[in-house]
């Protein structure tokens, strides 16, 4: 077998996918890690949902794999070290769910800011404008082109931090977006979206050092995995009213359970990964990843059918020069 799918596709995507390679789907694999490991013995590709945890004790059992797809959410499930050590493709197409995402974060601010009052002048509870506000962006993914194009229309001022991109490098000046410190940023953003990649260093990075000095009233949007965040810091910053208000679109399973520090809290609002999901960014996706499949398997094919093999019929003589056969 040469391509497993245990995640759904579009019909035209399969079909493709059918003409050119041997496919199994298996969507019960999703649900059944046992079951999962033992059909990878032979497999070259897969494209596997988030519910699927890829680590290094599940690639043992691949030893073929040279490539897994991931057609929506993020790559938290996926041991990047290990699929890396393993020469193992992780093909994902961020880009192509840029679109969907962005108008998920800014439509989410609009509402937080919007339907969660601070007092005006006078005292009374109002809503605020998103045009009046400066936006944070933490992490700089293409979604964060779309957001920052998408913000210019209202005439926000758009600020951003991303720990791999130094204050000098011109993707900043091409998509309009002022770089800052993190620090400068939560301290002066009315409104903040974080989009940064998780990977393990990330972890709790949003946490005492920055959450408790940010802007009073801010908003907070977040479409990376909540790992990022210090839950006691962020429920902290919630529950006094520092931060009015927070939408998290990826949240660890059990986070809001009774005796967690998120437990509860009226001004947070969670959804289960739907930022990047619609019609239009699937179909994009999908078919983004499975045109990257089909070149590595056709890759992988082509150096197999050059490699030949030689099995000489006698000692060589290697003092007299190379042996051909």
């Amino acid at each position: 077998m040469t391509l497993l799918i245990a995640d759904s596709l579009e019909a035209d995507v399969l079909d493709w996918l059918r003409e050119r390679h041997a496919v199994r789907e298996a969507p019960e694999l999703a649900n059944d890690q046992r079951a999962l490991r033992r059909a990878l013995y032979n497999v070259r590709a897969m494209i596997v949902p988030a519910s699927v945890t890829l680590d290094a004790q599940t690639l043992h059992h691949a030893p073929v794999l040279r490539a897994v797809g991931r057609i929506s959410a993020g790559a938290e499930s996926i041991d990047l070290e290990a699929c890396a050590r393993a020469r193992i493709e992780v093909v994902r197409s961020p880009a192509a769910s840029a679109t969907a995402e962005a108008e998920f974060a800014v439509g989410a601010m609009l509402s937080m800011l919007r339907r969660v009052p601070v007092s005006g002048s006078d005292g009374l509870p109002v809503g605020r404008e998103l045009g009046a506000a400066t936006i944070g962006l933490i992490g700089m993914p293409p979604a964060a082109r779309s957001v920052a194009q998408m913000l210019a229309g209202f005439g926000s001022r758009v600020i951003g931090y991303d720990p791999a991109l130094h204050a000098s490098d011109g993707l900043w000046s091409r998509w309009r977006v002022a770089p800052v410190g993190l620090r400068e940023l939560i301290e002066s953003a009315d409104a903040v979206c974080v989009l940064l990649s998780y990977f393990s260093r990330f972890r709790g990075l949003l946490g005492e050092r920055f959450l408790p000095t940010c802007k009073p009233n801010q908003v907070l949007v977040c479409l990376s995995y909540s790992g990022l965040f210090d839950e006691t810091c962020l429920a902290d910053a919630l529950r006094s009213g520092r931060i009015a208000a927070a939408w998290l679109d990826s949240l660890e399973p059990g986070a809001l359970e009774p005796g967690r520090p998120l437990h509860g809290i009226p001004t947070l609002q969670v959804t289960p990964r739907v930022a990047s999901i619609t019609r239009e960014s699937r179909q994009r996706t999908a078919w983004a990843v499975a045109r990257r499949i089909d070149d590595i398997l056709n890759l992988d094919a082509s150096v197999a059918r050059e490699f030949r093999a030689t099995a000489p019929s006698g000692t060589a003589d290697l003092g007299a020069g190379p042996w051909l056969p």
